[in-house]
């Protein structure tokens, strides 16, 4: 099944049903008009979106509209949570490089996450705003996972049960406030703006056998200024989603609608380039002894998109200007 939120007046949008290849839709108001409404009773509804959507890519419905991804919003256009972790120590050993940190000494056992704002997140065509040049703006590809309530201590095994949905993300990164911030001592907050989400989300049958393990084993691609920037696989995460999940489930219930996001995509083979800017320039000082990759400048532009193994675009596609 595939889901999507279209730009309305107001700020949720209406939720609609997206057929698989991309191309047309039908509003469903009479079931959700939101996303959220829809994810607050989704073992109701749920069943009649995916009747919906069969009936979409089987063409019995006559009345249906042609997708244009400008129109869309993010899936959900706020949320009441948006979690990110950090799954990838290829990424982690990378980037405290930069900053001159050590990597935890938990790096295998307790998984890195911090809580973001998901008030205001940007339209998956939306701009993002360039602030100041010693803030180095940066980009971070990941995937993520949508939730159903999810109780309070709940094990790695059971949490996957709670996956309704999956995403793709930018995780916008302000690189040059992080060490301040951290050496506070109290986490992220003003390097972490507003992130952004392709235009559609999936349920995780979409993905075949490509979904397993709480992981999504495909390669998540991105591209900087049109030009091939990195396509690492998702597949491995070091902690799998239901392992996420679990401990950010530790001391808290989990509401409906509550992202949880894999921290950036990254692999241990070169080859498959990288998921950010920070990653990149590590590397050039490591290789090369000198960084000559800058943080994103006015007119820079960064597209993310998932494909599946026969090569279709899943998710849609993340492609934004900084201004």
């Amino acid at each position: 099944m595939k889901l999507g939120s279209l730009k309305t007046s107001t700020r949720d949008g209406i939720l609609v049903v997206v057929s698989q290849n991309n191309k047309w839709f039908v509003p469903v108001p009479d079931l959700a008009p939101t996303m959220q409404s829809a994810l607050d009773d989704w073992n109701l509804i749920s069943p009649k979106l995916k009747k919906i959507y069969d009936d979409l890519n089987s063409e019995k419905i006559s009345e249906k509209m042609t997708v244009n991804e400008v129109d869309f919003h993010c899936p959900l256009p706020r949320s009441y949570a948006w979690i990110d972790g950090s799954a990838f120590i290829e990424h982690i050993i990378l980037v405290r490089k930069t900053r001159g940190a050590q990597p935890p000494e938990t790096l295998k056992t307790i998984p890195l996450m911090y809580q973001g704002g998901s008030d205001d997140f940007i339209p998956p065509r939306g701009d993002i705003q360039f602030i100041n040049a010693d803030y180095g703006l940066d980009f971070e590809a990941e995937v993520g996972v949508v939730l159903t309530d999810t109780p309070m201590g709940i094990n790695a095994k059971d949490a996957l049960k709670h996956i309704c949905l999956l995403v793709i993300i930018n995780d916008v990164t302000l690189r040059g406030l992080v060490p301040f911030e951290l050496g506070q001592g109290f986490g992220f907050f003003q390097s972490k703006p507003s992130s952004s989400f392709a235009p559609f989300a999936i349920s995780p049958d979409e993905l075949g056998d490509s979904w397993k393990d709480g992981r999504v084993h495909l390669p998540l691609l991105s591209e900087y200024n049109q030009k091939f920037f990195g396509c690492p696989n998702a597949g491995e995460m070091y902690f799998n989603f239901g392992e996420l999940i679990a401990h950010a489930a530790r001391t808290r219930n989990l509401r409906a609608g509550t992202i949880l996001g894999s921290g950036t995509v990254s692999n241990s083979d070169r080859s498959k380039g990288s998921s950010c800017l920070a990653e990149k320039r590590m590397i050039e000082k490591i290789e090369k002894g000198n960084i000559t990759t800058e943080f994103m400048q006015p007119g820079d532009q960064i597209k993310i998109y998932m494909n599946n193994p026969q090569g279709k675009n899943l998710f849609g596609t993340i492609d934004q200007k900084v201004i």
